[in-house]
């Protein structure tokens, strides 16, 4: 059944994202935190910017994870500032430029890496429907709050045409020079992670278990606590109320392995994706493995109709045909995600959501760049 289609990201502010801090700083140490706001930036070109502003190399930045470009989006980075320099001074300095301000700025003892932060709150309206299905799409998106999603990665994760992962299996294989920074060659190795989880969680989907426990299964607990299933009974009553689930594969040396029939699943998946002949070992430095969950649980999610009028106009149309709150309505849709997860993942369990009106594919980013989220650390 073809879902009803909606636009996103007409403009940056229909996508808001808002990175909460796994910790704040405690006012003393080596590093400056920065809490930035960016609109219609790359994380790296904002990245670029304030460091060039406080006289730092941007490749020493600290960044736990990556924000949507058409987008208004905060989030913390953190700059190196040794006894005698002025990065913390030049920070504070920092006047706003177009896109991007500085919100708040303090020490802390250690530098912020990959996937050090709690969660991700987003804000984002849906432009485009027809009238007839917004209660059709308003109670489809209330019931995936309740229930949660197949944690699929998005199309970000795979690069603008596609290709991150034939790029991994290029360089990983030796067939081909890889890239000569190492976020961009972990990145390529997080598509190849990614392709194979999606996979799974695809085969699970198709078998009506990516959100049923089996026999073998590693479960994780809300908590964060992951356990061999072994009484899938037991633990089915428990995956019903939300408090675990099964989890796919984000390959690695160390990963752990579930059994049984899961433990085959994940086994044939993987050899279908990296071929007979793959080296693990080869990946060792660019991260070591982990599980993810295959359910999405969306958290504080709301829904409400906002009168075509009070949305910021689509700068494509002519002022004359923009519409009025008599013609309809927008859906203003908020709710949390945790660190790794894809806002457009939760979208896409109600709606066909083109960004700006076109495919996703035709505008998603491609390794290095920018992505929802960077890939979750080992």
């Amino acid at each position: 059944m073809q879902k009803p289609k909606a636009r996103i990201k007409t403009v940056p502010e229909d996508f808001r994202v808002d990175e909460e801090a796994a910790y704040l700083p405690s006012g003393a140490g080596d590093h400056v935190f920065v809490r930035i706001e960016k609109r219609n930036l790359t994380t790296g070109e904002a990245v670029a910017l304030l460091a060039a502003a406080a006289g730092v190399k941007a490749r020493d930045v600290g960044v736990p994870g990556l924000k949507d470009k058409v987008a208004v989006a905060t989030q913390w980075l953190s700059f190196l500032a040794l006894p005698g320099t002025e990065v913390e001074e030049r920070l504070r300095a920092f006047a706003p430029l177009p896109g991007l301000r500085v919100l708040e700025v303090g020490r802390h003892g250690n530098k912020l890496r990959t996937g050090h932060l709690a969660r991700n709150r987003f804000c984002i309206r849906l432009r485009g429907l027809a009238a007839a299905d917004l209660a059709a799409v308003e109670a489809s998106l209330l019931a995936l709050g309740r229930s949660g999603v197949p944690n699929a990665f998005g199309p970000q994760r795979f690069g603008r045409d596609g290709d991150n992962v034939a790029r991994a299996l290029g360089f990983l294989s030796g067939r081909e020079r890889a890239p000569r920074e190492p976020r961009a060659r972990k990145f390529l190795f997080s598509a190849l992670q990614s392709e194979v989880f999606n996979r799974v969680l695809e085969a699970r989907r198709a078998d009506g278990t990516w959100n049923v426990p089996v026999l073998g299964d590693l479960l994780k607990l809300e908590t964060g606590g992951m356990f061999l299933c072994t009484e899938p009974e037991v633990d089915g009553a428990r995956a019903a109320r939300g408090e675990l689930g099964p989890t796919g594969p984000m390959i690695g040396v160390k990963m752990r392995a579930p059994e049984h029939g899961t433990l085959a699943l994940e086994t044939r998946v993987a050899a279908e994706v990296l071929g007979p002949d793959f080296d693990l070992g080869r990946t060792r430095a660019l991260g070591e493995g982990t599980r993810r969950p295959l359910v999405l649980h969306v958290t504080d999610l709301t829904v409400r109709r906002e009168p075509l009028g009070d949305a910021p106009p689509d700068p494509r149309e002519p002022p004359e045909a923009r519409a009025t709150d008599h013609d309809g309505a927008n859906l203003m849709v908020e709710f949390v995600l945790p660190k790794g997860a894809y806002a457009t993942t939760v979208l896409a369990g109600a709606v066909e959501a083109l960004e700006g009106g076109r495919d996703p594919l035709a505008s998603v980013a491609s390794a290095g760049s920018e992505a929802e989220e960077e890939p979750d650390p080992p």
